[in-house]
């Protein structure tokens, strides 16, 4: 792409403000008048051309002004976009909301949803805190009615696993709890493989239940995000360009389809940038679910306890400044959050 000069730049910037706000094409009588621009209509038609021959702009009709192409966004965002912090008053707001959730880590991913699609006027999508690799931490059995049993699997990084287990004899609660510290004494800080190693040494009870906590540790193994939560997707699906349009509907699946999602996160989530914040713009050529839309996100947590993935989808005219700031202090919020709550898991 050529280099733009001070004029183009401040053009395209101003293009794409309009454009974010008004969801039409911007002509050049109209940012004269809107910025009162110290230049003809005629001079700044003129750079509206320059720009749509450089491929950051584009004209849909003949007579129409001009609307940013994907180009245009990425220059705004990697060069002209000025990402400011929020406001103390909105800050201190979701920090105090966190604070009283500060202990259950359910709450978290749901609350970020939540606050995300409400702050950013787009879809948001979280995932719930999860470990790198699975580590045992503590068990819990407790006997229910009849022959069920109720298993509660907590690992480290705060993850916990719950699972109604049918018996084939019944079980006092005074038995399960005596098995559930023999495993837990013998368990404690081992991965999954570890686990298993420790199996051939075990049986009756403590056998049956090891088993069980052997699955749901490589289950956790197997995935690379926790639980996933989203909101605001009303918003989206509110926004003029997508009025009768199946554009959200394919979005929306490429989010719900866990395979699709964890791909979409391996392949923007760079390793080790907790708190990095990265920009997807119309699917970067790879997702052609997102043509549409842009996707900004950033990981939290902490290397080596349990990490997370936050961020907003929108369409392509998203408000970056505001999205790009609320997804950068939530991560940060989350990520002391994680260390605070999860460190002593």
């Amino acid at each position: 792409m050529e280099k733009l000069s001070e004029r183009q730049k401040m053009v395209l910037s101003m293009v794409i403000h309009e454009y974010i706000h008004s969801a039409s094409p911007v002509g050049s009588k109209n940012l004269v008048e809107r910025y009162k621009m110290d230049v003809s209509s005629a001079t700044v038609r003129n750079e509206l051309a320059a720009l749509t021959d450089m491929g950051y702009l584009q004209q849909p009709h003949t007579s129409a002004g001009r609307v940013p192409t994907e180009d245009g966004y990425r220059h705004f965002v990697e060069r002209l976009q000025q990402v400011t912090d929020l406001p103390e008053s909105v800050r201190r707001m979701i920090s105090h909301q966190f604070y009283q959730t500060r202990h259950d880590v359910e709450q978290w991913a749901r609350l970020a949803a939540s606050v995300l699609a409400t702050q950013s006027q787009a879809a948001s999508v979280v995932t719930a805190p999860h470990p790198i690799s699975a580590k045992f931490k503590h068990l819990e059995l407790i006997a229910t009615h009849g022959l069920q049993v109720l298993l509660v699997l907590v690992l480290y990084g705060g993850e916990v696993h719950q699972h109604v287990i049918s018996m084939d004899e019944p079980a006092t609660q005074e038995q399960l709890s005596e098995v559930s510290r023999t495993l837990t004494d013998r368990f404690r800080g081992m991965v999954s493989i570890e686990v298993e190693r420790n199996l051939q040494e075990l049986d009756g009870l403590s056998s049956l239940f090891a088993d069980y906590i052997l699955v749901n540790m490589r289950q956790t193994d197997s995935l690379s995000a926790g639980e996933v939560f989203m909101d605001g997707l009303t918003n989206v699906m509110a926004e003029p360009e997508f009025t009768g349009s199946n554009e959200v509907r394919r979005a929306l699946h490429l989010l719900e389809e866990r395979s699709l999602l964890n791909e979409l996160l391996e392949r923007t989530i760079l390793p080790g940038t907790i708190g990095g914040v990265q920009v997807l713009i119309g699917g970067e050529g790879i997702f052609d679910e997102l043509r549409q839309f842009s996707v900004i996100l950033s990981s939290y947590g902490a290397s080596g306890l349990s990490t997370g993935t936050i961020g907003v989808l929108g369409p392509m005219r998203m408000s970056y400044g505001r999205s790009i700031s609320m997804v950068r202090f939530l991560s940060r919020l989350m990520s002391d959050l994680v260390v605070e709550t999860l460190g002593d898991y």
